[in-house]
């Protein structure tokens, strides 16, 4: 199963939250950062923005009871897709 990464922070999903063509969002939030698909990760510069904004706020899990034990931000960040670091 190939994994998609958010833009953002790097959070893996098993679905693409841009559809199967990778241009549809569904303008859903991501998980871990709380990015709004299609929206904050539109461009490299709305994802390095929102980016800059959560890390400086701590990184806070958006959905706080879906943050597995034992996360890792260090882990997790080196998985955003290069083109949007």
């Amino acid at each position: 199963m190939e994994m998609w990464y958010c833009r953002v922070c790097g959070l893996d999903y098993d679905v693409s939250p841009w559809g199967e063509d990778g241009h549809t969002p569904d303008y859903t939030c991501c998980a871990c950062c709380g990015a709004q698909f299609g929206i904050d990760d539109y461009n490299v510069v709305t994802a390095q923005l929102f980016r800059a904004t959560w890390l400086t706020e701590g990184a806070p899990w958006f959905y706080a009871n879906l943050k597995p034990s034992g996360w890792q931000l260090a882990a997790q960040l080196p998985q955003i897709p290069l083109a949007y670091q």
